[in-house]
């Protein structure tokens, strides 16, 4: 019988909207359904201690100086006041490796003990942080020649992500959520590097929570709209599609960011209701039609996923993490340019059997995705870091 780690756990993000957030909750869960002993360490409102059956939460308050990485993302500078109270809490808990997410404030506590307490260290990768810091240096510097703008943007890239390496050399087992970051991860640190995909819960999403059936077709799009998810695309998109000819349809957005006023102004058939959970998002995407996702810098796309439990084909682009999700021409398709998206969104839109055909593709695919599966490869990690 395999021996089962105790692990600490360290997110910087946990109740927000966004994939490293949804992960982290769901490995908590898993943890917790399987009796496994967990502790659970995570910023929040306020500081509380809290046993959930194996799993014991600590919620820590971040304080008056703490500042906005991101809409909903919180950094306190200061968050190490609450190091005393953990340093008891993990004398008591007696974990065998702490598992951290990013080079966050909740992170870096967490990696201070392992390296304090000589313990194996996982880290996870879940955001390109070099990509969304050098194209909004680029965004910044709009004003400048184009030529200047894109040599800063490349040399600032490649600068943060040497720093982010930096942090993850420290860990002992690396993970990251697709094929081609666990070979960039594995790469440049040396370290032992293990998939971790996410996985999708086949009941919340589901075809059968469509209440809309008026003739309108509806592009979907899940997601912070943010300058990094190159939302603004949406318009070309719109006017693309348009110009080809298509039947009526519609852009449904869910979500929030700093975008959201422009695409409220710039595209002329759009629902943005703002955020939405639970039973109301499953209900927004069994709506959906056809899952539109312009991101190049997405490392997974769990968003793609809950399109196709919801039974809905997607068109993502040929850069990042959802390409490794789509299967092309079966549950949706992988555009290789701009022109390409419009015309592949197009075709779903005209072509009624080839979308029903993608939609039942798409939701079989995600019925085989099981958040268990993810997690207990995730195990299969720390073992190794623990030589077990």
């Amino acid at each position: 019988m395999q021996r089962i780690p105790r692990v600490a756990f360290f997110t910087d993000t946990y109740q927000e909207i966004n994939g490293v957030a949804l992960t982290s909750r769901q490995l908590t869960d898993f943890a917790r359904r399987h009796g496994h002993p967990f502790l659970c360490i995570r910023g929040a409102a306020g500081t509380q201690l809290t046993p959930d059956g194996s799993v014991t939460n600590l919620e820590l308050k971040r304080g008056p100086l703490s500042f906005e990485l991101d809409r909903g993302l919180w950094h306190d500078p200061f968050l190490f006041r609450h190091g005393p109270d953990i340093g008891r809490l993990l004398e008591d808990f007696r974990p065998d490796i702490i598992h951290v997410v990013s080079p966050g404030d909740v992170s870096e506590i967490g990696t201070f003990y392992a390296k304090k307490r000589k313990l194996p260290l996982a880290i996870s990768w879940h955001t390109n942080l070099h990509e969304f810091g050098s194209m909004r240096l680029g965004k910044s510097l709009a004003w400048t020649p184009d030529r200047l703008r894109r040599g800063v943007e490349k040399s600032s890239e490649a600068a943060i992500l040497r720093i982010v390496m930096a942090f993850y050399k420290l860990g002992q087992v690396l993970y990251a959520p697709n094929d081609e970051l666990v070979d960039l991860v594995g790469k440049h640190t040396g370290k032992p590097t293990f998939l971790m995909k996410r996985g999708i819960d086949t009941q919340l999403f589901h075809p059968a929570k469509r209440t809309v059936n008026d003739g309108v077709l509806r592009l979907g799009y899940v997601g912070r709209i943010t300058p990094e998810k190159s939302v603004r695309f949406l318009r070309d998109l719109e006017l693309g599609l348009k110009a080809v000819g298509v039947p009526p349809f519609r852009f449904v957005i869910i979500g929030d960011g700093s975008e959201k006023e422009w695409l409220a102004g710039n595209l002329e058939n759009a629902d943005i209701p703002g955020i939405k959970r639970g039973e109301e998002l499953a209900e927004a995407y069994a709506n959906m039609d056809v899952f539109t996702f312009p991101s190049r810098t997405d490392t997974f796309g769990n968003v793609v996923l809950e399109a196709f439990a919801s039974q809905v084909p997607a068109v993502v682009t040929d850069a990042g993490g959802p390409k490794f999700i789509v299967n092309p021409g079966v549950s949706g398709f992988v555009a290789h340019s701009a022109g390409e998206f419009i015309s592949l969104t197009a075709r779903l839109l005209n072509e009624a059997s080839t979308r029903r055909r993608m939609a039942e593709a798409a939701r079989l695919q995600a019925t085989g995705e099981s958040w268990d599966a993810v997690f207990n490869k995730v195990y299969d990690g720390y073992r190794v870091a623990l030589g077990w």
